[in-house]
Parts: C-alpha cells; sequence; structure tokens
C-alpha cells in the first residue's frame, strides 16, 4: 500500500494558475500509473488526468486539454498537476490516485482501478 498526500491547493482568479504536488511514501509508486481526479460540490468524482508508470504517455479530459499537464518525479515520489488559465468550473477538491494494477498499459479513467487515494485539496477559482 502507498501513501499519498496532496498539497498546492488554494484560492486563484480565473486565469490563473495553481500546481499541484502529490507526495507518495511506503511503497515506490516506480511502476504504478497514476492520476488526479477531482469532485465539485454536488457532483460525481471525476478523472482529470493520468501518466503511464515511466512517464511517456499521459491522458486529459477533454475539458482540460491545453490548459493542464501532468508529470511525475519517479525519483522523488512525486506526481504533480500543473493548472494554467484556471476557469471557476475547475473549482473542486482534487485526488491523487494510484493503480491498482502494476506495469498496466493503458491509463485508466475509471476510479475503481485506482486503489491508493491522497486525501485530496481544495482548488477554488473565483470569478
Amino acid at each position: 500500500q502507498v501513501q499519498l498526500a496532496e498539497s498546492g491547493g488554494g484560492l486563484v482568479q480565473a486565469g490563473g494558475s495553481l500546481r499541484l504536488s502529490c507526495a507518495a511514501s511506503g511503497r515506490s509508486f516506480t511502476g504504478y500509473n497514476m492520476a488526479w481526479f477531482r469532485q465539485a460540490p454536488g457532483k460525481e468524482r471525476e478523472f482529470v488526468a493520468g501518466i503511464r508508470w515511466g512517464g511517456s504517455a499521459t491522458y486529459y479530459v477533454d475539458s482540460v486539454k491545453g490548459r493542464f499537464t501532468i508529470s511525475r518525479d519517479n525519483a522523488k515520489n512525486t506526481v504533480y498537476l500543473q493548472m494554467n488559465s484556471l476557469k471557476p468550473e475547475d473549482t473542486a477538491v482534487y485526488y491523487c490516485a494510484a493503480d491498482r494494477r502494476i506495469w498496466r498499459v493503458a491509463i485508466s479513467t475509471t476510479m475503481n482501478e485506482y486503489g491508493d487515494w491522497g486525501q485530496g485539496t481544495q482548488v477554488s477559482v473565483s470569478s
């Protein structure tokens, strides 16, 4: 099991930027795809971005393409989400998650495929 801790959330004006970090401890997350999900008030948790275990592939939900960038540093056991051109509709609690399966090729967008989750960090974007 890996423990995940998100940081970097906050309040920002529309058009601004934030960088979220997710630090892993316990077992190494090398070999595991990682993802960011978010949950807005009154809505279901949704996939935002994912990155393959080696960092060679990424996948984004359409609403954040061109604005968000996911990356990882396996030496530091950390995954990042750079968020630019933020919009009020990006307001949510953002969660980091680790895939249940090691060396998976495809980046899953399904919550059930992720077995370890952080506690979340709040991102609020004002108009």
